[in-house]
């Protein structure tokens, strides 16, 4: 009876912490950079491990989740244009059965805003999915807070 137990508290451990093991492929990174007395540029840089990546803004209705951000609303800022994101590959996946724009390694989203105050943090979150040539992710949101002085 005790190394039967002992076997089913072990397989039980086991499942345990590979469940516990979650993966996180891609890391986000904030900064931004005044350009003017009234104008500042928000750099949101998503840094992906190998064999996965994530979708571009422009992904088509019927394809993976696409990267949406969204910012808070605040007096102290407004948005200049929608987030700009630089040349992505674009290939056929079958999981989809579509063509998807996408990134790997790492890329940099840049978003401008005119301030109406010197200094303020721009708060907002990114959504986006993660997929590699095995298996995607659920999408997943991260919450940022930018200062800007």
């Amino acid at each position: 009876m005790k190394k039967i137990t002992l076997v089913v508290s072990m397989v039980l451990l086991t499942m345990f912490s590979a469940l516990a093991q979650i993966e996180k492929p891609v890391t986000w990174a904030y900064s931004a950079k005044k350009i003017s007395s009234t104008e500042a540029v928000l750099y949101i840089k998503a840094t992906i491990e190998d064999r996965w990546h994530i979708y571009s803004q422009n992904v088509k209705d019927g394809g993976p989740v696409k990267t949406t951000f969204t910012f808070s609303p605040s007096k102290d800022f407004s948005l200049v244009g929608k987030t700009i994101e630089p040349k992505a590959i674009t290939k056929y996946e079958s999981t989809f059965k579509m063509n998807v724009s996408y990134f790997e390694k790492s890329v940099i989203f840049q978003q401008k805003v005119k301030l109406n105050k010197g200094a303020t943090t721009i708060k907002g979150k990114v959504e986006f999915m993660v997929c590699n040539d095995k298996q995607c992710l659920p999408p997943e949101e991260v919450e940022f807070s930018v200062p800007v002085k």
